[in-house]
């Protein structure tokens, strides 16, 4: 692999999809997905992988440097995204995970979030285009009526119009029930008026409409977020036969300057400057956060998604580097001043760093797979206790895959620039870019703490806390029927240690919620999330590990013999070093929480 150029790794996707999830015997076996073969799913990935490698990565830098240019109102994307833009439209890849009942190929979500992170990864700012649109028509095919399923779905599904989400206000920032935009009745419509900001691809000229999804809160309406109500806002208004009619009251007054993405317009929004921008309801009045719910949710994974990409195309650029550059000596030959230079990823350092990374690339993959697999099953549910079920899963694991996949994400790019040293600080390859480009990930879509907070003190605490202990029951299941198994025993001990005690925390910081104290829970909740985060993680690696020992002992072979034979043998070795090395951070996590220490609650302001 070239040091500069986007891979995907399909193989590992393969495998979680086929050896760890199994979704031939399980997932295809519904109705719903009857049409997909494992043959299907293996040649659907091959053809994401080669799309993303051949189009979008070859204009990813290139978009960064050129970068979108604000004129008058209007924004120009780089010039190479026109045409790769149109490309994925016309391969079909922007319908895949449509419902079938709206013209896509209605594939599931475990298949669409493999897709998913090999654009990203190729692309990351092309995605943020292609992704927003697709979960504001979901809105609309959710909650629309039928006119205005009728006038958007189609265009916005095949992607000749675009979709965006606009939620954020300049004085509310992330407490959406802070919003002041309004909307007044008129007639069959209302008006809207307002500012968004920071609103990712809001305009643009790669589509000649865009389609926004506004909160607003009706004039009359409670103040908060029980207030709010959703309404779907052209750029340019639909006449009732399709075609396009006037511009809609909707300006963009300027686009930000952004440590990465930049070419990705993030913009400034002004709605109803001449009190005549029309807005047609989603749902009814007061339903809008409610609503908007399920596009964050899809957006959250989405975001959670470009941790992975990133963190995964980082790892892969660094490894080819290390197996390339030659500098120093190996440590055994250090004595020796005629000892000949070797490649730097024989050295011991260079080889922890590379191994951090890949035990957190497969854990994070593995996490976002786990949940999208539950969230195929609960749509596809027999009934309602199995959809529940399933669907407790996905909910109780969303804040964890957004929070811990962009926060550890951002360290693996990190890791790979100090992988790579100089060299990785540098235009000249890709790693930099990952990096800048992945931080805002863990802002946008609820920030960190904000996932952290809807973790421990609304998922956690749902039905009685049932979600959290089947997810103790799924873990404890795990544990009795490995614990015997003679070449990870160790493995599941610590696995069954790091449950423990995760239950243990959870139980003492509900205690002291329910006693009165509501904030040191919530002083600790980030570091609860990455404790969680970390233990899920063992869980999933270790599972890894344990259908990878199989395969290995079946094929005979080493890993320095047979191409397989190396793939499982990584997968061991990836879950033997997170269990082993960076489990045990997860303590720290632990002591921090039990001590009680409060000097973040009690320090003056001015003592800062």
């Amino acid at each position: 692999m070239s040091t500069t150029e986007y891979r995907a790794n399909t193989r590992d996707m393969k495998f979680i999809l086929h050896e760890m999830l199994k979704i031939e015997d399980t997932l295809l076996k519904r109705e719903a997905f009857s049409e997909f073969g494992v043959d299907d799913v293996n040649m659907i990935l091959d053809e994401a992988a080669k799309f993303a490698e051949t189009v979008f990565g070859p204009i990813n830098q290139e978009g960064d440097r050129e970068g979108c240019k604000f004129d008058n109102g209007k924004v120009q994307v780089p010039k190479a995204y026109h045409e790769a833009y149109w490309k994925y439209i016309e391969n079909g890849w922007n319908a895949i995970g449509i419902p079938a009942d709206a013209g896509g190929q209605g594939a599931p979500s475990v298949l669409t979030t493999a897709t998913g992170e090999m654009m990203t990864g190729a692309s990351t700012s092309m995605g943020v285009y292609t992704g927003l649109t697709i979960g504001a028509a979901r809105l609309i095919h959710s909650f629309g009526s039928d006119d205005l399923k009728n006038l958007y779905m189609e265009k916005m599904f095949s992607g000749e119009w675009a979709g965006t989400m606009q939620l954020t206000e300049p004085d509310a920032g992330s407490d959406v029930g802070a919003a002041k935009s309004v909307a007044k009745r008129a007639g069959d419509h209302y008006l809207i008026s307002g500012t968004k900001m920071f609103i990712s691809g809001a305009e643009q000229d790669l589509t000649e409409n865009i389609i926004h999804a506004v909160l607003a809160r009706v004039e009359g309406a409670p103040a908060g977020v029980k207030g709010l109500s959703l309404f779907i806002v052209p750029k340019i208004l639909v006449n009732p036969d399709g075609s396009l009619g006037e511009p809609n009251d909707v300006n963009c007054g300027s686009i930000e300057e952004k440590i990465g993405m930049h070419a990705s317009a993030t913009c400034l929004m002004n709605l109803g400057e001449n009190d005549n921008c029309r807005g047609y309801i989603l749902g009814e009045e007061g339903q809008g956060i409610r609503l908007m719910f399920q596009m964050m949710n899809e957006s959250r994974i989405g975001t959670a998604l470009q941790g992975v990409a990133l963190a995964g195309g980082a790892y892969l650029n660094s490894l080819s580097y290390a197996k390339e550059r030659v500098q120093g000596v190996a440590i055994e030959n250090a004595r020796d001043p005629n000892a000949s230079k070797v490649e730097i990823i024989k050295h011991p350092d260079v080889r922890r760093m590379l191994l951090t990374q890949k035990a957190y690339v497969e854990g994070m993959r593995a996490m976002l797979h786990y949940c999208a697999y539950h969230i195929d099953m609960a749509e596809t549910a027999a009934d309602k206790e199995e959809h529940d079920k399933h669907m407790g899963v996905a909910e109780l694991l969303t804040p964890i895959c957004k929070a811990y996949c962009t926060d550890m994400g951002f360290r693996c790019t990190e890791l790979a620039i100090q992988t790579m040293g100089g060299s990785g600080c540098t235009a000249d390859y890709p790693v930099e870019q990952h990096m800048r480009d992945l931080k805002p990930a863990s802002i946008y879509e609820g920030t960190t703490g904000i996932q952290a907070l809807d973790l421990l003190g609304r998922k956690v605490a749902m039905k009685g806390g049932s979600l959290f202990m089947n997810f103790i029951s799924t873990l404890t299941e795990f544990v009795e029927a490995h614990k015997g198994n003679e070449a990870h025993k160790d493995l599941v001990a610590k696995l069954e240690t790091g449950k423990d005690k995760l239950s243990e925390i959870t139980m003492h910081l509900g205690s002291l919620s329910m006693g009165g104290d509501p904030l040191y829970p919530v002083l600790s909740a980030t570091p609860y999330l990455f404790l969680f985060g970390d233990v899920l993680t063992a869980y999933l690696l270790t599972w890894q590990a344990v259908i990878a020992q199989e395969k290995l002992d079946a094929l005979g072979k080493k890993p320095e013999e047979d191409a397989e034979a190396a793939f499982y043998s990584g997968k061991v070795m990836s879950a033997r070093f997170f269990v082993n090395n960076l489990l045990p951070n997860a303590y720290g996590l632990i002591e921090g929480i039990m001590n009680g220490d409060r000097s973040a609650l009690e320090i003056a302001e001015e003592a800062f």
